[in-house]
């Protein structure tokens, strides 16, 4: 029982490295998409995709087919071989780190079977996880293929939206099973009310990160780089005629929105959460989730504020800001399943 406890933690810690490097493969698909490197590789090479060009000859080979696309001769026709090599750079170490991310699952899967250190209701998850991230890596192939055309300066924001939120799902499983396996029972706790309160901020966050990926998507934060009001009105009167799904300005309003409603809701949650007692660790970090929503609508402020200094291919202020307003989001989602983890409903 003992040996059992303690390979139960070996791979619970196997599985916290995995969310570390899930979740720096979502910070490379930020810098991707913020310098604008998405399109630059035009073929999808599972494994010889591994090599960047190793000359010249190849260098051209991989322009000339950038050059095709609607991003190159419409947005970037003044791109020199340089600029070409900045932005395949990180499109590459983004395919590179998910090859990385499959090497780091296998192969110590593979050992850990082996030297029998999984219970046999392990497995159906673990291969789950297995199906996840290969899904993933065909949905970033399926969003680059979408844009490699002579009509679409970028992917649309619905397949940016469906990449992002699939990653996040990937995670959070990810972290889910990591918990199981390395939580002590006598951290959980029966507590009902704040259990439902907890996974009505895990769903307002979701939509929130769906319409954080719309407004990456349609570059929305252009369109209104103003706080606390939206172009000098807290509701824009053209909203009404706009379509919600498309127009960046109702993008932009459902994400300001939403943001205050968190706050909102993570003040009610952490009233309840000082009541809660049960549980020593839980007691110890709900200040958490409180801290990171203050530190997120505080990011995305100064991102809206500094998105009219967005720059081209490259990396200043704004990226900054808004690559840190991505890792927030993500400690936030990993600090609430935390919480619904420890605060079980029966």
């Amino acid at each position: 029982m003992l040996q059992e406890s303690k390979n139960d933690q070996i791979i619970g810690r196997w599985l916290l490295l995995g969310v570390i490097m899930l979740m720096i493969q979502v910070l490379l698909g930020g810098i991707t998409r913020l310098t604008g490197s998405g399109l630059s590789i035009t073929e999808w090479k599972p494994i010889l995709g591994a090599l960047p060009p190793l000359n010249d000859g190849e260098w051209n080979l991989a322009f000339e087919k950038y050059k095709q696309i609607a991003q190159f001769q419409y947005l970037n026709a003044d791109f020199t071989m340089s600029d070409f090599k900045f932005i395949y750079f990180w499109e590459w170490f983004h395919r590179n780190w998910a090859r990385f991310i499959g090497i780091a699952f296998i192969i110590p899967f593979i050992l850990f079977w082996v030297k029998g250190f999984f219970r046999k209701e392990m497995v159906p998850g673990l291969l789950m996880l297995f199906v996840l991230g290969a899904a993933q890596g065909l949905i970033g192939w399926i969003m680059v293929a979408s844009g490699l055309n002579e009509e679409n300066l970028y992917v649309s924001h619905f397949r940016l939206a469906i990449h992002f939120i699939s990653a996040m799902v990937l995670i959070g499983t990810t972290y889910w099973y990591a918990l199981r396996w390395t939580v002590p029972e006598n951290q959980v706790v029966h507590n009902p009310s704040l259990h439902r309160l907890t996974l009505i901020g895990l769903v307002l966050l979701t939509i929130q990160l769906v319409y954080g990926a719309f407004m990456a998507g349609l570059k929305a934060a252009t369109q209104a780089p103003t706080w606390p009001l939206i172009n000098g009105e807290f509701i824009p009167q053209a909203v009404w005629q706009q379509e919600w799904t498309h127009h960046p300005i109702n993008i932009h309003l459902i994400h300001r929105m939403l943001a205050y409603v968190i706050l909102g809701w993570v003040i009610v949650w952490y009233v309840q959460a000082k009541k809660e007692h049960q549980s020593a660790r839980f007691a110890q970090f709900r200040w958490v989730p409180v801290v990171l929503v203050a530190a997120q609508v505080c990011l995305g402020i100064v991102t809206v504020l500094l998105s009219t200094r967005l720059a081209r291919n490259s990396f200043g202020p704004f990226e900054w800001v808004a690559q840190g307003h991505q890792v927030v989001a993500m400690l936030l989602s990993m600090s609430l399943l935390w919480s619904l983890f420890l605060l079980r409903k029966r």
